[in-house]
């Protein structure tokens, strides 16, 4: 037993030699030089810019690379690869600032300014308040529109697919020049050769691609035109039924005159469709990154893939490049705010930038996606544009927008105030007829249709009111939700900060809700008390708090029909009292049942 802490002493020493030895005969023991027959090994990403020897080249006989180069492995002292080192390049534009990669030559942040290219922000209740009163509160990060996917090429990268791939981890040497920048990258097969440039103002990007055949032979494939963002489905809300105007982005394309797009689910979803490919990209609530051929739409194929936490599109287009010959194509990009103006002015250059051919139109603000309410959002927003270039504030416009349809409005709801103050005039004859049948309900509810038939009265007019607004309603919400315009934009400095998202501090909400209950109070009273309870109370508290997180314009509309409906009601009780001939046609019903 004296020997046993000398024993434990060799079975550490000798384990450690183990170690040692076996990570040296891993690591930096030199290794032979490979057979002169051999062909050498496929190049990882890392190793020689991602380039995998295309089939038609492994075909060949290929002479194998000096040993004290090639046939080292990692970790020795072997010479660097000739493979260009990754940088980033800055590009600071009014609008944007980018960070262009020498890796695939691609955008690895688009970063966009100003106070209104943010993310959208929803204040907590305390935030909300502690603005209302003047105090500081946080701002939104500034809205980036080039988020890359681990893994995935970089959005607007170049990407070759077919018999000699360009892959997106393709390094490049860069040069910056003035309002443009270089790049060259080189294959077995291809060189390729990306000028990007740009002017001092605007959204937009030009691209202009040149692929080279090195080889002795014609190469065919694919230009891919990749575009992925990385999602944080945190910061992701869909729309809902009870308000909230969501932030969800899109896969979209606009192929064959048709605007493609895949919405986010909890699963992976893919989508392709062929034809003319106008534009690819991601379209988000407010904002949209895209990438259209120059010259006008190119036949060739869209591909819209979404996950929670990522979206996809890539643009593919065949090509077909002859042996020393050159292959040369356009692409032009619009990362920015989806203004409708903006958008309409994209336009589609001709391929040949001498040529005299107008612009082909890129169809670019199809990306602001109305629905089935278009044809009343359109013109609703014109005239909302053309009030805030008059007045210079939106809230205002909204409230001027309340004004000009209850006008145009004003003889079907008057029909209906009017059908409604003869209702209350005829109460005294429905609680009689309710004593005569008090057993009989059916008969009651004949006798009194009979009475307001004779009357001319339309018992459920106070309803045609709301199914009259209820589309302008519509219209507005999904107004607010798709328009750049709106987005962002205050009714004071301090209240109402965003008309198209709701009201934190819930002020509007409660001030609608008292309004609703004092038009509820001006409709005739029901038969029954419990159910003219509910009309007086429990719908306007119930359609208050449906309208909670609901847009603060769509409130501040309600709100302000409502006060005009009292004041409209309040002058038509005057008009009435002074023996208008508004209750004309109830007088001989009456004088009859008498």
């Amino acid at each position: 037993m004296e020997n046993d802490p000398n024993q434990k002493r060799t079975l550490i020493a000798l384990g450690l030699c183990f170690v040692l030895v076996s990570v040296y005969l891993t690591w930096f023991a030199p290794s032979a030089s490979p057979p002169p027959v051999a062909t050498p090994p496929v190049a990882t990403a890392h190793d020689a810019g991602g380039v995998a020897p295309p089939p038609v080249a492994s075909a060949r006989p290929v002479t194998p690379p000096p040993p004290p180069k090639d046939a080292r492995p990692r970790g020795s002292d072997a010479e660097p690869t000739a493979e260009p080192p990754v940088r980033t390049i800055a590009v600071q534009r009014k609008l944007v600032h980018y960070l262009f990669s020498t890796e695939g030559a691609g955008l690895s942040s688009a970063e966009l300014q100003g106070a209104k290219n943010r993310e959208q922000l929803a204040l907590s209740f305390s935030e909300g308040w502690a603005q209302l009163v003047g105090k500081d509160v946080p701002h939104a990060p500034q809205m980036n529109l080039a988020a890359p996917v681990p893994s995935e090429p970089l959005p607007f990268a170049v990407v070759v697919s077919g018999d000699a791939p360009v892959p997106g981890t393709l390094r490049y040497t860069a040069e910056q020049g003035d309002h443009r920048i270089t790049f060259v990258g080189r294959t077995e097969s291809w060189e390729i050769t990306r000028v990007i440039s740009w002017v001092d103002d605007g959204y937009e990007l030009s691209s202009t691609l040149t692929l080279r055949n090195l080889t002795g032979h014609p190469l065919s494939g694919e230009l891919v035109v990749p575009w992925v963002r990385a999602i944080d489905p945190a910061h992701e809300e869909k729309p809902s039924f009870f308000g909230g105007v969501g932030n969800v982005s899109d896969s979209a394309c606009f192929v064959k005159d048709s605007y493609e797009h895949e919405t986010v689910s909890d699963k992976v979803q893919t989508k392709e469709k062929l034809g003319p490919v106008s534009w690819v990209g991601i379209n988000q609530q407010y904002f949209v990154s895209a990438v259209c051929p120059v010259g006008g739409a190119k036949e060739g194929k869209c591909v819209l893939t979404t996950s929670p936490t990522e979206r996809r599109v890539v643009g593919r287009f065949p090509i077909q490049v002859g042996p020393q010959q050159s292959f040369t194509q356009s692409f032009g990009a619009f990362l920015g705010p989806k203004e409708t103006d903006l958008l309409s002015a994209v336009p589609t250059l001709p391929a040949n930038r001498e040529e005299s051919a107008s612009p082909a139109p890129v169809h670019l603000e199809r990306a602001v996606d109305y629905g089935i309410w278009a044809a009343l959002c359109k013109p609703m927003l014109w005239f909302l544009k053309k009030c805030h270039e008059f007045v210079g504030n939106w809230g205002v416009a909204i409230i001027l927008l309340t004004f000009v349809v209850k006008v145009l409005l004003v003889p079907l709801t008057h029909r209906a105030m009017v059908g409604q103050e003869a209702m209350k005039k005829l109460q005294p004859k429905v609680e009689a007829l309710k004593k005569k049948y008090p057993d009989d309900k059916e008969r009651q509810q004949m006798e009194m249709m009979k009475l307001y038939q004779e009357a001319g009265v339309n018992p459920f007019g106070s309803c045609l009111m709301l199914l009259i607004q209820l589309p302008v309603w519509a219209a507005l919400f999904t107004t607010l939700r798709n328009s750049f315009e709106l987005y962002g934009e205050p009714f004071t400095a301090h209240f109402l900060t965003d008309l198209t998202i709701k009201d934190p501090t819930y002020l509007l909400p409660f001030l609608l809700g008292v309004s609703q209950i004092i038009t509820s109070r001006l409709q005739p009273p029901a038969l029954d008390p419990a159910q003219q309870r509910m009309m007086v109370w429990f719908m306007p508290i119930f359609f208050t708090a449906i309208l909670l997180n609901y847009p603060a314009g769509l409130l501040l509309y309600i709100f302000t029909n409502n006060l005009l409906t009292v004041l409209q009601q309040a002058v038509l009780k005057r008009l009435l009292a002074r023996g208008g001939d508004s209750a004309a046609p109830l007088k001989p019903a009456l004088e009859k049942r008498k």
